[in-house]
């Protein structure tokens, strides 16, 4: 009888049908090798990393908001010494220069607050014409303050709590908001024209913790930034120093329900909220390669974005800087906007209530230029035309601002002159149009329409229309794309 061998014959063949046997299967990140259908352990190990590498670039674009705003406050310390409750001023092209997105004709005042430190913080707002707000750590505002807040540049007393903190007793009459983080920012701007008064009103600003209301907390302080050595380029940083940030800006703050697999994934990546970030040898590899992965594709998101609805007309290339369903506090229905936000602070800063108003002739709006007519980027060493055709609706003025690609601040220029602003009497074409210019040198004849360029630094541009009308929101106003010249 042949019955035992044909047995064990048949039972070989199924093993090997079944796969459990030694098996390869090839997948994009190479071959994986099992044994019996369990990874080897170098296939494990192979595994282990991609995955770490994988949520490792998710938390990157992830963080990119919080590790914004955690560099700001780096750059406050940095550059001017600036200490919770403390305010600073940046108001020429040099400090300006270090802000992402930064208006070049606008002052920026600015200060964090740490509630973790002595408690609920005061910030006593005076009346008068201004424009601010308070936000988290994630950038989403906890109230306006000035002219777009509720109480329309009437100013008052403003009570800032944070998680866990309740309302103290005396507290009435304070206009009382509650942070989802410890950490938290202010940042306003003073609208009022006369030098003197605009003066006065900023130096009116007062905050100080709650717990010292009785005692004539001093002063707040207003700081400029040094004028010796270099300022902190307000960019997020690249490599390992993008997760030291990170790692900081986490740092005793409550985690959030919407941010649990977040959290656990830097678990993994040696980043645990309590614990020093002590990643091992292994893990910084994974990292700093997650950081040049990551970055590329926050890049992806805005200079080369998807996002269904983010041009402005089908038309043009010309795309939203906002998105204009973007929701301030990130979160919609079932889900956070998480490319949005993206979209928003990979290259710009601060947000507010009023940053999002639709209510014509209010606010500013902006909208974006990565490529020109050709869908080609901006090349610092060539010659563009942009015409701004008549009736811009703008009920105020409307400019035009240059950043570079790679740090996304002002052009840095020679000329220290990254824009140009419709009210600095530009010439005007013969049917109401204006051509602004942007080249190395300034072409003969329009000066006073020029922006410099440098050679060997990409570059985008932003028009803003300050107090925008209802042509921008219907978008019947054609604006045509950028247009290389010889």
């Amino acid at each position: 009888m042949k019955t035992k061998p044909i047995l064990a014959a048949a039972l070989a063949c199924a093993l090997t049908a079944t796969g459990a046997s030694a098996q390869t299967i090839d997948s994009r990140i190479g071959k994986l090798d099992f044994e019996l259908g369990v990874p080897t352990q170098q296939t494990a190990t192979k595994l282990y990393d991609e995955m770490d590498f994988q949520r490792a670039v998710q938390c990157y674009l992830w963080g990119v908001t919080i590790v914004n705003m955690e560099q700001n406050r780096q750059g406050l310390v940095h550059d001017t010494g600036a200490k919770s409750g403390d305010l600073a001023l940046y108001d020429d092209f040099r400090s300006k220069s270090t802000i992402l997105g930064a208006n070049n004709s606008t002052p920026y005042i600015y200060g964090f607050m740490d509630l973790s430190e002595k408690g609920p913080m005061v910030v006593d707002y005076p009346p008068g014409p201004s424009a601010g707000a308070v936000a988290d750590w994630w950038e989403r505002p906890i109230t306006d303050v000035g002219l777009p807040s509720a109480e329309q540049g009437r100013g008052g007393k403003y009570l800032i709590l944070g998680p866990g903190q309740e309302t103290p007793k005396g507290a009435e009459g304070y206009h009382v908001f509650t942070s989802h983080t410890f950490k938290t920012q202010i940042f306003f701007r003073t609208l009022d024209t006369d030098p003197a008064k605009a003066k006065a009103f900023v130096d009116a600003v007062h905050i100080y913790p709650w717990s010292e209301r009785d005692k004539n907390p001093p002063r707040t302080r207003m700081l400029t930034p040094k004028t010796n050595g270099a300022l902190l380029n307000q960019m997020q940083p690249r490599g390992m120093a993008y997760w030291e940030r990170l790692s900081q800006s986490l740092a005793g703050e409550p985690g959030e329900d919407r941010d649990r697999f977040f959290m656990v994934m830097l678990k993994s990546l040696g980043m645990e909220n309590g614990k020093p970030f002590a990643p091992d040898a292994r893990q910084k590899k994974i990292l700093e390669q997650a950081a040049t992965v990551g970055e590329a594709m926050a890049k992806s998101i805005i200079f080369r974005a998807r996002l269904p609805g983010i041009r402005y007309r089908p038309d043009t290339k010309w795309e939203f800087m906002i998105p204009p369903w973007f929701n301030v506090q990130q979160d919609v229905e079932n889900s956070t906007q998480l490319d949005e936000r993206i979209t928003v602070y990979y290259s710009a800063w601060g947000m507010s209530n009023g940053s999002v108003t639709t209510t014509r002739g209010i606010g500013q709006t902006y909208l974006c230029s990565f490529v020109d007519k050709e869908g080609q980027s901006f090349d610092g060493a060539k010659s563009y035309r942009m015409r701004v055709p008549p009736n811009p609706p703008a009920k105020l003025f409307w400019s035009v601002t240059l950043y570079e690609v790679d740090t996304r601040v002002l052009i840095q220029n020679p000329a220290q002159k990254p824009d140009r602003v419709s009210l600095e009497g530009l010439d005007t074409n013969a049917d109401g149009s204006v051509d602004i210019y942007f080249s190395p040198t300034a072409p003969k004849g329009h000066e006073k329409n020029w922006i410099q360029t440098v050679p060997g630094r990409a570059w985008y541009a932003y028009l803003r229309l300050y107090g925008p009308l209802e042509p921008y929101y219907d978008r019947s106003w054609v604006l045509p794309d950028i247009e290389k010249v010889k």
